[in-house]
C-alpha cells in the first residue's frame, strides 16, 4: 500500500503543471481556464487517493476502506480509458493502466485473504 500510495501521489504534479501532466499521460494538453481547474482538481483528487493509501498502510482500521475506494477509482479510470481513450494507451495512460491493474489485483488479493476486523 505504501508503494502504490507513493506512486499515486505523483499525480500531485498536476497541481503545479497541469499541461505537462496531460502531455505525459495523454500526449496532448488542455487549454483554457476550465482545463486548468479540471486538471488541477483531478490531480488533487488522485493525489489524495495516494495519501489515503499511505495512511491505510499504517492504520489498519482504515486499510480495507482505503483499498476499496482507491481500487474503485482505479477501475473507473481504466474503464474510461479503455472505452473512450484507446488512442492514449501509447502514452503514460497505458503505463498507468498496467500499474493500476497490478495494484487492483494486489488490493483484491489482500481484501479476499484478510479477515475483516469489523464483521457485519
Amino acid at each position: 500500500m505504501l508503494l502504490s500510495g507513493l506512486l499515486t501521489c505523483t499525480m500531485f504534479i498536476g497541481l503545479i503543471s497541469p499541461q505537462s501532466l496531460t502531455m505525459s499521460n495523454f500526449g496532448t494538453s488542455m487549454e483554457g481556464p476550465l482545463a486548468e481547474i479540471i486538471v488541477r482538481n483531478w490531480s488533487a483528487l488522485i493525489g489524495l487517493m495516494g495519501l489515503m493509501l499511505i495512511y491505510g498502510a499504517f492504520v489498519p482500521a482504515v486499510r480495507r476502506y482505503s483499498l476499496v475506494i482507491a481500487g474503485t477509482s482505479k477501475i473507473v479510470f481504466i474503464a474510461l480509458v479503455l472505452l473512450w481513450g484507446k488512442s492514449f494507451l501509447s502514452f503514460g495512460a497505458g503505463t498507468a493502466i498496467i500499474a493500476d491493474s497490478f495494484m487492483i489485483v494486489l488490493y483484491a488479493a489482500y481484501l479476499f485473504f484478510s479477515k475483516s476486523s469489523n464483521p457485519a
